[in-house]
């Protein structure tokens, strides 16, 4: 795991300037969560903002898998003989450089295009790759939500459906496997976690496994109610995360840096039960939720998982949504 300060800095495609900041007010005090939203309202066009010029940095795995760092969520590669299979799409705005970061992985074209589940900063980039013609796989979910306007009430921010063109063609509602180029990839779908959408792919034989948002690497993740998520569903994506994964397995996150492990797992996994174990205390002691944040229950974690998009005090807030 990186440092935190050299982290931020990596990070260009989501990372803002100044974000532990927004945790307090100008006097030092602990934002309210109503406080703490309204510095985080417009986050949305500030990250499509600094994608447009994020570099992309092109990390080789194992195999012939390489992963993306810097548009959005972490996008997976497997470059195949045949063409290229991408997990996610990345933010439309990121194109020049996502196109150039693939010329670099060879010159076959993306044949498949695999969407983790419907939020933006995964599946806005499905707005150009379409062009491509490849085939667009994700959970069934996901082309629901991608398909019409769907509001994120903790961004307070409404997005617009897809055009039709780039919605997924190939769709399922539980596991799914693909055979291309001498390759298997197992697909599987975790029950409302993250969303109500989110999947897991693994690439079986060089064991590298893309689990998307439903681990955040050394950050502290965003839970969307809006559309299904949870923080029990997060804790039981978690565990079927450690479940699938053995010591060898490169695991990709879908955000923070973007090679981690099952150890990386583990620890995301202990610090979503350790924060979720001391709202629920809080919360059945009668606090208010305005208490349980100033409790700061995630303090023993702050230093190393908030200092990114979501702080502590929204990060707390989540969890309260859901016990």
């Amino acid at each position: 795991m990186m440092p935190s300060s050299q982290f931020q800095l990596s990070h260009s495609g989501l990372c803002l300037c100044g974000t532990p900041d927004t945790t307090f007010g100008a006097n030092g005090t602990w934002l309210s969560p109503r406080q703490s939203f309204a510095k985080a309202r417009g986050i949305v066009e500030t990250i499509k903002s600094k994608a447009a010029t994020a570099a992309i940095k092109v990390h080789h795995l194992r195999g012939n898998i390489a992963v993306l760092e810097g548009s959005g969520g972490n996008i997976a590669v497997q470059a195949g003989r045949a063409g290229k299979v991408l997990v996610d799409a990345g933010i439309a705005v990121s194109r020049p450089q996502v196109a150039s970061a693939l010329a670099t992985l060879g010159p076959e074209p993306v044949t498949h295009l695999i969407n983790t589940h419907w939020h933006f900063d995964h599946a806005d980039g499905n707005a150009w790759l379409h062009e491509l013609s490849p085939t667009i796989i994700a959970h069934v979910n996901t082309r629901r939500h991608l398909s019409t306007t769907q509001r994120v009430e903790d961004w307070d921010f409404d997005f617009v459906p897809l055009p039709d063109a780039a919605l997924p063609t190939e769709v399922f509602a539980t596991d799914h496997r693909l055979s291309l180029d001498g390759a298997n990839l197992a697909l599987r779908y975790y029950g409302p976690a993250h969303t109500d959408s989110d999947i897991s792919v693994h690439f079986e034989e060089p064991d590298v496994l893309h689990v998307a948002d439903t681990y955040w690497n050394g950050v502290y993740p965003f839970i969307d109610y809006s559309t299904g998520g949870g923080i029990d569903g997060s804790i039981r994506a978690a565990e079927a995360n450690l479940a699938q994964a053995t010591e060898s397995t490169i695991v990709i996150p879908g955000h923070g840096y973007p090679v981690s492990d099952r150890a990386g797992l583990q620890r995301f996994r202990d610090m979503l039960v350790t924060v979720r174990d001391k709202v629920a205390a809080l919360k059945a002691q009668g606090r208010s939720l305005e208490e349980i944040v100033a409790a700061r229950p995630t303090a023993a974690f702050d230093e190393v998982w908030g200092r990114f998009v979501i702080t502590p005090a929204l990060f707390t807030r989540l969890v309260h949504e859901g016990v």
